[in-house]
């Protein structure tokens, strides 16, 4: 996923901390399809779009109204979360960032415009402590002075 933005990290599933309709009860895949609902869509409609694009499993009417009004104890399959996405008309990853917040309290997080290597190395840093952040972001510093100063 690209942005246009060089955010370092984005929070992909966080809620507005300011909505009153946001409920601690409420899951993240919860309250997408909810949105959905308040937007004038019926259980049923979503129900006739739930097809996942690549199985052709589809996610039935009661499921959907399980997940908001009384969540299953297992998170749904990939191809669920694939039909959950097309019937919602969300990307894939932001219907599975949900299920990961909902089912394991897993924040996701999205580091925009960074290759593999780079969310290595930041995910390697993340548990450092501030003094170990810094001697790291002076070093990383230093080598990019040197490098500049070589002409490189």
């Amino acid at each position: 996923m690209t942005r246009e933005d060089d955010d370092m990290t984005v929070p992909a599933t966080a809620p507005d901390p300011g909505s009153a309709e946001q409920t601690p009860a409420a899951g993240a895949l919860s309250q997408l399809i909810q949105e959905a609902l308040d937007k004038g869509e019926s259980y049923g409609r979503l129900a006739d779009k739930a097809v996942d694009p690549e199985t052709g499993e589809t996610v039935s009417k009661p499921y959907l109204q399980r997940v908001v009004k009384n969540p299953p104890a297992n998170p749904p399959t990939v191809p669920m979360m694939r039909a959950i996405a097309a019937t919602l008309g969300k990307p894939f990853e932001r219907v599975q960032e949900a299920t990961a917040r909902q089912w394991l309290q897993y924040e996701a997080t999205e580091l925009a415009g960074y290759d593999s290597e780079v969310r290595i190395i930041l995910a390697h840093l993340a548990g450092k402590s501030p003094a170990e952040l810094r001697r790291w972001r002076y070093m990383i510093e230093a080598e990019e002075r040197a490098r500049r100063e070589a002409g490189e």
